[in-house]
């Protein structure tokens, strides 16, 4: 006869649908009642400016962690912050909690969201934006765009993921639940990618909105979420383009030493008063050609132009000269034979 446990146990084996649906029974302390065999021990380092926080808070951070056993340490000097289990301890996983709850004090986040990775629901995740852009200026318009005008875009990811998200120099923390972690991350890699987190934010809101309709359950979602389409927008050009020169497959040759300079010169022979009287005359010489130059360049203004003297004008005008004689020559004449025909009428008359 078979036993009924065993049918129910081998139906519940195999894939899940919906695994974020699952229920994860809790971890007491009667499952683990021999403690654990070995200490584990981590160790953080703190910027210098988190300092005064830390000091305020220590206490508190010691209460929480003294009721699961753990003991913290908090170094000034080094800088550091040290989380170890004890023989009282029996929950393998919190010293790892224990260990992200420092990194988050660590990166300036404050100690009431901070505590709550300790919850068994809830996960933490550090993600580095800095790798993701070369350039500092589009580095820092990408991560002010994650936050949006006054942080509403970033408040608007953390309504809708349920997690606390902090923008913090090259690295953005995120506390809350895993499902929302996830979300967080894909948001924040997208937005370093140039995809803008809008994108993301109507997405979510829209399928919240879709899984509250029970017709809609097992169907494609795709055709309801809007769909980013990169655009090719053309980049600023550089102002000087540097032409690449043609490709050899030889090294440039090396170029000549101060010593092989003085070797072929013979200068390297010299004794060092040769050395300085031969400098020495050769910075003269380089100061009379540059007053020579100058004095040549202020002797210009002093020098009378050459005159212009035109050949061509002068036989022009006597040759005018020569033509207007003769016509006043024929002009004479005419008036004089007027005159004579003239005196003529007046005689006859």
């Amino acid at each position: 006869m078979q036993n009924p446990d065993s049918d129910d146990e081998k139906q519940d084996v195999g894939p899940v649908e919906n695994a974020w649906s699952m229920k994860i029974p809790k971890f007491t302390p009667e499952d683990n009642p021999h403690g654990l065999l070995e200490e584990s021990k981590f160790a953080t380092l703190f910027p210098k400016y988190r300092e005064q926080y830390l000091k305020e808070c220590w206490p508190l951070v010691q209460k929480v962690l003294k009721e699961h056993y753990i003991v913290a340490d908090l170094d000034l000097i080094e800088g550091s912050i040290t989380v170890k289990t004890t023989r009282k301890t029996w929950d393998p996983y919190i010293i790892i909690k224990a260990r992200d709850l420092m990194k988050l004090l660590s990166r300036s986040v404050p100690f009431e969201q901070a505590v709550r990775v300790l919850d068994d629901e809830i996960g933490c995740d550090i993600i580095k934006i800095n790798s993701f852009v070369r350039k500092k200026e589009t580095f820092l318009k990408r991560r002010q765009r994650l936050i949006g005008p006054n942080g509403v875009t970033l408040k608007s990811i953390e309504l809708l993921t349920e997690c606390y998200v902090l923008v913090q120099g090259n690295t953005v923390s995120a506390v809350g639940p895993y499902k929302g972690l996830v979300q967080v991350r894909r948001i924040v890699e997208d937005t370093m990618k140039n995809i803008h987190p809008m994108y993301n934010i109507k997405s979510l809101m829209i399928k919240r909105e879709l899984m509250k309709d029970p017709r809609l359950k097992n169907e494609s979602w795709d055709r309801f979420l809007p769909k980013f389409k990169s655009k090719n927008v053309p980049r600023k050009q550089p102002k000087k383009k540097v032409t690449k020169k043609p490709y050899t497959p030889f090294p440039p040759p090396q170029q000549e030493s101060k010593i092989d300079r003085e070797l072929a010169t013979g200068e390297y022979f010299l004794k060092d008063e040769q050395k300085r009287a031969k400098r020495r005359h050769e910075k003269e010489e380089q100061q009379a050609q540059v007053k020579r130059a100058k004095h040549e360049q202020r002797q210009k203004d002093f020098i009378p132009p050459e005159e212009k003297t035109d050949t061509a004008t002068t036989s022009g005008a006597a040759t005018e000269a020569q033509v207007d004689i003769d016509s006043f020559k024929s002009k004479m004449k005419k008036i004089s034979k007027q005159q004579k025909a003239t005196k003529l009428k007046k005689s006859e008359t």
